[in-house]
């Protein structure tokens, strides 16, 4: 077998072509098209190479997820700091030369998962197993998943599944445009058979390393509208399917001490279920440059280019803190809330606690003008890890689909109770029980009140006791289901503040409800008041997506 490295290496370096979108594909013809009759990857040793490829590709993109994710959304504005091309993506005015604007480099990933799968050895067997099944799988995931964030980001995108190995193959006009429904029936189908393969277990990485395929399938059925397909998978994953790996949404909270609000303890960490882990050192690789954005650093002489919106502080603060108290005398129990007089002190202790928890902004004593006289800390913002999944991510996502399809109860109990046994039989009727057991009866030994609530409680107290903290009788049914949609919401925003998932969660809603006007709105307003210029250009469903790069065909 001819050096199989020389074909890969040029695949690895290769990303989809064109121009702009596309670029210069000469080493193509010189060096993979000189093996195209001797160009399987055949041996393990190949296609660690190439597997380990694809792996290292998806750093290019890591922080580019959490900036198009946040700051395109309501709970992020860009500061006067803010560099041009921070500024302008913030303001959906990002042109095809903004540095953030590179969809070749999500077409380099495609194209080698694309290389790979065409190329892999797909019925090599030992000792019954298929040698490369699970690598299969987890390229198979990795590729559905660059291309829902290509289509969320940019709307319309060329599709290709083979490997662009022929420069006339390389222009972008020959392949069909496939927006995020299309995107996700397609790989619905391609992943399916995926579904219960087990992660590789033999290049060194962990779990993390991975994207779960059930996870994923469940939210490519979310964007294409099978709820209640995507409420089982959400279920299974999180279930213990196996009897050894499952997920419970935890206990950790952030919270006031006790009845006399004077102190608050806890921080709610994520259970990190997918990440992408970025190099300490730039001579070792990708290095991360996210807390240069968001938080006060040397690089940026402290001066922070995005902060929390007003619409997110607004959130925080309105939600309602409640505690379970119980007086030490008569033992009577009763929920009761800060008292009006209360002096908040910063004002992100008011109300939900996850923003105090996580975001911190302090003055900074210094007498230099060259630095900022604040120092602004998020918590969640790292530079070697960027979190692709959390356990509490995908128990929101689940109370979507679980709400959309019928079961608001259940849905809102994601939120308020948390989904277990003792839960089940005395939160709910048994008559809901029954129509949903299917995608809610979680083991009982697995899942308890030791390792399971409500995820609204992760900032607001003991919400399981708070009776305004409910859906209200409403005529009808898709009136709770509504209810509850825009509860999840706010709930998502409350949770996942600064985590990179915001704008794919807001345009799921506007596009699930054809609603131009909610998603233009809800940006347009976080600053605390409506932009009228922002509500404008955001009226024009266009300017959501970033502009791909001119499509000029190769000579």
């Amino acid at each position: 077998m001819k050096t199989i490295q020389k074909i890969i290496m040029s695949a690895l370096a290769l990303p989809f072509v064109g121009a702009g979108l596309f670029t210069s594909c000469t080493e193509v013809e010189s060096s993979l098209v000189e093996y195209v009759e001797d160009n399987e990857l055949d041996d393990p040793n190949d296609t660690v190479f190439s597997f380990v490829g694809i792996m290292g590709k998806m750093q290019n993109i890591a922080d580019r997820t959490i900036l198009l994710g946040e700051l395109r959304s309501d709970l992020v504005v860009p500061t006067d700091e803010a560099t041009t091309d921070i500024y302008d993506l913030a303001m959906f005015k990002a042109g095809i030369n903004n540095q953030y604007n590179k969809p070749s480099d999500y077409y380099a990933i495609i194209q080698n998962c694309n290389y790979y799968l065409a190329h892999v050895d797909t019925v090599l067997s030992k000792r019954g197993y298929k040698v490369f099944e699970k690598e299969i799988a987890a390229v198979k995931a990795y590729r559905a998943w660059v291309y829902l964030q290509l289509a969320a980001n940019y709307g319309e995108v060329p599709f290709v599944t083979e490997p662009i190995l022929r420069e006339k193959d390389a222009d972008p006009e020959l392949y069909p445009k496939y927006d995020v429904k299309k995107v996700a029936d397609y790989f619905i189908a391609d992943l399916a058979p995926c579904v219960d393969t087990p992660f590789p277990d033999n290049y060194g990485y962990d779990a993390l390393a991975y994207i779960p395929v059930r996870v994923l399938l469940a939210d490519l059925n979310l964007w294409a509208g099978n709820y209640e397909q995507a409420a089982r998978l959400y279920f299974e994953y999180l279930n213990d399917r196996d009897k050894s790996d499952y997920h419970a949404i935890g206990t950790e909270r952030s919270h006031w001490v006790d009845y006399r609000f004077e102190d608050v303890s806890g921080s709610p960490s994520r259970t990190s279920v997918a990440t992408i882990r970025l190099n300490e050192d730039e001579f070792d690789g990708v290095v991360g440059h996210l807390s240069d954005v968001f938080e006060s650093t040397i690089n940026n002489s402290y001066y922070f280019q995005v902060k929390p919106s007003a619409a997110l502080g607004q959130l925080s603060r309105s939600q309602r803190y409640t505690l379970l108290y119980q007086d030490p005398l008569t033992f009577a129990t009763d929920t009761i809330t800060p008292p009006d007089t209360l002096v908040y002190d910063p004002a992100s202790l008011q109300g939900d606690l996850r923003l105090y928890s996580c975001y911190t902004l302090t003055g900074n004593n210094t007498s230099n003008d060259t630095y900022s006289k604040y120092m602004q800390t998020i918590s969640k913002v790292s530079e070697t890890t960027v979190v692709l999944y959390t356990v509490q991510q995908i128990y929101l996502r689940y109370a979507e689909a679980l709400n959309l399809a019928g079961y608001p109860q259940f849905a809102f109990g994601v939120l308020k109770y948390g989904l277990y046994y003792n839960n089940l039989n005395t939160r709910f009727t048994p008559e809901e029980v029954a129509s949903a057991s299917h995608l809610v009866n979680f083991n009982q030994y697995n899942f308890t009140n030791a390792n399971t609530f409500g995820i609204h409680a992760r900032g607001c107290g003991d919400c399981h006791c708070d009776t305004l903290y409910a859906i209200p009788s409403l005529p009808t049914l898709d009136d709770s289901i509504k209810f509850v949609e825009n509860t999840i919401i706010d709930e998502m925003a409350l949770e996942t503040a600064f985590e990179g998932m915001r704008y794919q969660d807001l345009l799921r809603y506007a596009l699930r409800h054809n609603d131009t006007d909610w998603f233009a709105t809800k940006v347009a307003s976080r600053g605390g008041t409506l932009d009228p210029d922002l509500y404008t250009l955001l009226s024009d469903r266009k300017n959501w997506f970033l502009p791909l790069p001119g499509n000029t065909s190769l000579k």
